[in-house]
């Protein structure tokens, strides 16, 4: 009996111990390939005048689709700021998805919008809908608004899909902030490949709690006062400078980040569109277009834009963050068991050798390993059977590469981008890379581990609700 339970917790930190390694060199492979792209991005992007593109009337349309649900409180200053764009060919089409407040109206009276008619696919899939507006003044040109029933936000995304007329679509929340040259960058990643069809932009999305912003405009980007969204900026900062950069390197992307994706609207009509039946649908919606160019054996690629053109606002309360990545989690779920016939098929290439199970194994697996572990390790000790020297020594090993990973991902982005310059602030950021682990990070694996319980047992489905406190007003 002895001789077996001995097998057993030798296999156990076999185990454990591969799985860190793995991840180690994982990560290594990803700060490497996200270094070399971020050079290869800048050094490409040293020259050349993105005003040319701006100006000519030859520049691709491009539709800018926003869902608003009770949005009455902001939506007017947020269509402003859409409005302001420096691109010449670009149409703002926000999609009332059914507000019970007063969004509509404050959105006829601010922009002096009329009902039009339109022609609509009475086959495509969406709610139906209630109205088609356009404003009587000239400078709102660009302006359109869908009221439609309430489908949730990937059903008002493919009502406006499915009424665009442009060449591409822009799938943005109506509360983000977009940068004056947004789009500029975004045609310019669409069209600087020559032997690829690119069917896919996405951008870093930046943390602009506490920062200053007046009439739709970035006036100056602060720290968050708040610590919890603190450590999200630091998450972010990890996850998109390093984490997407690389993957973008290899052409393995398999997400862009509902806030800021653009994409070839002819692809995504062919998939179907948004999947209304997940809470993940920036994620799976790149799993469809990717696997529809496979199968076609087209040249294709999605393509990744580093440069801070999107800033959005992060949650501040323990309650909303957690809601928010039980969602996360669902989503994951339910779009790789979608799709999981990709899962080690070489039919797929990078994307089903690599991309896939990086996802399965980090990022569904690994919280829930993390969570039951630590059970495991109670238990250990209750039993008396725990190896305090292995037990150290692997805690110590992750802990030290998480803290210098944070680090890099700090230091890389001062040393490129530069958004938080101020050596107090990059301090902060380097106490938050060493306290992570221990405060933050258990509250994300908990509600990793929440999400997936949920939807494995109660069959949840639905965003639930998310409460904004609203960016900070310049003085």
């Amino acid at each position: 009996m002895e001789s077996a339970l001995n097998i057993l917790l030798e296999y156990i930190d076999t185990v454990f111990f591969l799985f860190s390694v793995v991840l180690f060199v994982m990560f290594c492979f990803m700060g490497y390939f996200s270094t070399k792209n971020s050079i290869h991005y800048r050094n490409k992007n040293s020259f050349g005048d993105l005003s040319k593109v701006m100006a000519s009337p030859l520049a691709p349309g491009i539709t800018i689709i926003a869902p608003a649900y009770n949005e009455g409180l902001t939506i007017v200053e947020n269509v402003r700021s859409l409005l302001s764009l420096k691109y010449v060919n670009y149409e703002v089409m926000v999609v009332n998805d059914g507000s019970k407040d007063d969004t509509l109206e404050k959105l006829i009276n601010a922009y002096d919008l009329m009902e039009i008619e339109k022609e609509i696919d009475p086959d495509w899939k969406s709610k139906p809908i209630r109205g088609i507006y356009k404003s009587r003044q000239r400078p709102f040109s660009k302006l359109t608004i869908i009221d439609k029933e309430n489908g949730g936000k990937s059903d008002a995304l493919n009502a406006g899909m499915q009424l665009s007329q442009n060449r591409y679509v822009g799938c943005i929340d109506v509360d983000c902030l977009l940068m004056p040259d947004a789009l500029l960058h975004v045609v310019k990643s669409f069209f600087q490949r020559s032997k690829k069809r690119v069917i896919a932009v996405g951008g870093v999305i930046r943390v602009a709690n506490s920062c200053q912003i007046s009439g739709g405009t970035l006036e100056e980007i602060r720290l968050p006062k708040n610590w919890l969204a603190k450590f999200q900026l630091l998450e972010y900062t990890r996850s998109f400078i390093l984490g997407r950069m690389a993957w973008g390197r290899i052409d393995s992307l398999l997400i862009i980040s509902g806030a800021f994706g653009f994409f070839d609207r002819e692809i995504a009509m062919a998939v179907g569109g948004y999947d209304t039946n997940t809470v993940g649908e920036d994620m799976e919606i790149i799993f469809k277009m990717r696997r529809y160019m496979h199968e076609k054996r087209e040249a294709y690629t999605v393509e990744y834009i580093p440069d801070s053109l999107c800033w959005t606002e992060v949650p501040e309360s323990a309650s909303v963050l957690v809601n928010q990545r039980d969602r996360w989690a669902r989503g994951n779920l339910e779009t790789l068991y979608k799709h999981r016939d990709m899962f080690f098929n070489s039919k797929y290439g990078r994307l089903g050798l690599v991309s896939y199970p990086y996802w399965f194994f980090y990022e569904w697996l690994a919280p829930l390993m993390e969570f039951f572990g630590f059970f495991t390790i109670i238990l250990f000790w209750y039993l008396g059977i725990l190896n305090w020297d292995f037990f150290i020594a692997l805690t110590a090993m992750v802990y030290m590469f998480s803290v210098m990973f944070s680090f890099y991902a700090i230091l890389w982005d001062v040393y490129t981008y530069n958004q938080y310059s101020k050596t107090k602030d990059i301090l902060t950021l380097m106490f938050c890379a060493m306290v992570e682990p221990i405060v933050f990070h258990p509250l994300v694996v908990c509600a990793s581990v929440r999400g997936n319980l949920t939807k494995l047992f109660r069959k949840k489905r639905g965003w639930g609700p998310q409460v904004r406190k609203g960016f900070a007003k310049a003085a």
